[in-house]
């Protein structure tokens, strides 16, 4: 009998790649008034404990979350502390349309950790073919700026390159949820290692960036609470799709191809000062194929010959 499970991974995937793909405005806007590190800090303890009711009831006992403290504070260093906090510092260097377009990168990321730490994921001519293209759009995006020319040229190659990092860190927290089969619930697993994270980076910034202001405006507000609320929704939705049997690291974030293409729409969209232009919709061409291309075949009926799903 068909798993129908798997045949709502797409579904599934695209809801959560389109959640994170608002991030950008919302990160571009609560960054004019706090710090990177606070802001990112206080983002996902809320989130953490937004998921708190959810898994309450699927409570694991003292001992088992003992037993996988170690795996959960690897996840947390990797998934959030490390991946946000290099996102958030890029984020204060690069416009939101470019971060999106850079964060777009991360598929190749996965894929390539994938093929030498995951066992029966590997790359082959479609998946190669299909991340070089959207590799392609993604580099036609960020070099469509010329940021070489701009007179903070340099600063935002340093943040493409942060940004860069950070997806290396998402990659890897990725590849430690898919290779740690627990007892663990997917949303206490994803809650602990988000309020952990968070608190890591909060605690961080009061001696780098110090307390934030004692009243800030309602924009900072709505965008820490919808921050906050697509972190959890995403996340546990990334999370359990990573743990379904016969889902790959690598094709699954194929789907992040779409981040970058949603993600600088909106930041032209509604942020001040950022608009589009001829080699930035190419890009985003590009990058779309490269997602029809290789995820098309996932919507057919398995052939017999195949173990793909």
């Amino acid at each position: 009998m068909k798993d129908h499970r798997l045949t709502s991974t797409p579904l599934l995937a695209v809801t959560a790649c389109l959640l994170w793909s608002t991030a950008f405005v919302g990160v571009k806007t609560g960054l004019q008034y706090a710090g990177p590190l606070a802001f990112a800090g206080i983002r996902f303890m809320l989130s953490g404990l937004l998921l708190v009711p959810l898994w309450w009831p699927h409570r694991p006992t003292l001992r088992d979350t003992l037993r996988h403290l170690r795996l959960i504070a690897w996840i947390a260093f990797f998934q959030t502390f490390t991946l946000y906090g290099l996102f958030y510092i890029g984020m204060t260097l690069v416009p939101g349309a470019l971060a999106a377009m850079v964060v777009g990168a991360s598929p190749l990321v996965a894929a390539v950790l994938a093929h030498f730490l995951m066992t029966g994921d590997r790359m082959n001519r479609a998946k190669t073919c299909s991340i070089l293209l959207g590799l392609a759009g993604v580099a036609i995006l960020s070099l469509s700026r010329l940021p070489w020319r701009s007179a903070t040229g340099l600063m935002e190659l340093a943040g493409i390159a942060i940004l860069l990092l950070s997806n290396t860190a998402g990659a890897m927290g990725n590849i430690l949820v898919a290779r740690h089969t627990t007892s663990l619930h997917p949303l206490f697993l994803n809650s602990a290692q988000l309020f952990i994270g968070g608190f890591a980076l909060w605690c961080l910034s009061r001696p780098l960036e110090g307390a934030l202001p004692a009243t800030l405006p309602w924009p900072f507000w709505v965008s820490l609470a919808w921050l906050a609320f697509l972190s959890a929704a995403a996340f546990s939705l990334w999370f359990t799709l990573l743990r379904r049997p016969g889902v790959k690291v690598s094709e699954l974030n194929l789907w992040k191809f779409l981040i970058p293409v949603c993600g600088a729409l909106l930041s032209w969209l509604l942020l001040p000062g950022e608009s589009p232009g001829l080699w930035p919709v190419a890009g985003m061409a590009c990058i779309a194929s490269a997602i029809i291309m290789y995820n098309l075949p996932a919507f057919r009926p398995p052939s017999p010959y195949t173990n793909r799903h």
